[in-house]
């Protein structure tokens, strides 16, 4: 990390909620705007991941999504799953459009003009929509192990949703062993499954904060998300789209679409690559996000 780095963070009010971030960098960089994916917090960017991106001339921004980790739940108003499924708004409590109204707020409230983006999962989602909702806010795109939000593309194996849908854990050990056996699942063949890196993930994320509540919410929003694919045609914004050869939870055809559908985006496939950020990746990642960046207008 260069010696001008430094860190930062704090909660900021953003579109009438409140968003637990970290920054680090130097803010005279052009600003990394980080959106991570479903129940997922901030920490799940990992440390070598984000001073990766410091390296690479990046100001980093990492917050928690509503009703995940350190920012505002919306503990008590529960969705309904099975309207949600049927993409009726209704069996939402909020959608994907309001968090990427928070992801805005979150850049006026540090007094950030407009930010390279990159969304993972449902943060690609977000991203996605950020980019088409507040287009002068987003100097390029990097969408990774998401979709178009069209019900014919992105859908998960049976066997992920299965393992995905066992059970409710409730101790921290049953939490913990659930969240790694979730993440031996979603990896690809491609890169080795690093057991003891995901087990202190996962001890890291619920010594900060279990919520599995707030995951249904989140759930439901994605789950009454339109279709993008028309509004991601009208973008300008140069564009990468990553994705996983055997992503099993997103398949590969909804990377594609994305690609697709976004006029110029270059298309990143990752062979063997799951859903996930294995430490073999982190590089290609970061080098495709600085090269896009370098697409972008000053």
């Amino acid at each position: 990390m260069s010696g001008s780095a430094r860190r930062s963070g704090g909660v900021a009010r953003s579109n009438g909620i409140e968003l637990c971030y970290e920054t680090l960098g130097d803010p005279a960089d052009p600003a990394l705007l980080l959106l991570m994916g479903h129940g997922v917090q901030l920490t799940g960017w990992e440390p070598s991941f984000v001073e990766g991106f410091v390296e690479a001339g990046f100001f980093v921004i990492r917050f928690d999504n509503r009703d995940v980790g350190l920012s505002t739940d919306f503990d008590g108003l529960l969705p309904d799953i099975a309207r949600a499924r049927l993409r009726d708004r209704s069996g939402a409590v909020y959608g994907l459009e309001d968090m990427a109204d928070d992801a805005a707020g979150l850049l006026d409230a540090l007094d950030v003009r407009s930010a390279h983006v990159l969304g993972a999962s449902m943060g690609g989602m977000i991203a996605q929509i950020l980019a088409v909702r507040h287009p002068a806010r987003v100097r390029s795109l990097c969408s990774i192990m998401s979709t178009t939000g069209a019900p014919d593309v992105g859908r998960p194996r049976p066997e992920a949703l299965a393992i995905l849908r066992s059970g409710t854990p409730s101790s921290r050990g049953e939490v913990v062993a659930a969240q790694v056996a979730v993440g031996r699942a979603l990896a690809g063949s491609g890169f080795p499954f690093d057991e003891s890196r995901a087990r202190a993930q996962a001890e890291r994320s619920y010594d900060r904060r279990h919520y599995p509540e707030g995951k249904l919410r989140q759930q439901a929003a994605v789950l009454v998300a339109a279709d993008r694919t028309s509004a991601l045609g009208g973008l300008r914004v140069p564009t990468v789209v990553i994705h996983g050869s055997e992503d099993p939870l997103v398949g590969v055809d909804g990377g594609e679409a994305t690609a697709a559908a976004i006029p110029d985006a270059r298309l990143v496939v990752v062979s063997g690559l799951g859903h996930e950020f294995p430490a073999g990746v982190q590089d290609t990642v970061i080098a495709e996000v600085a090269a896009t960046a370098r697409r972008s207008a000053p």
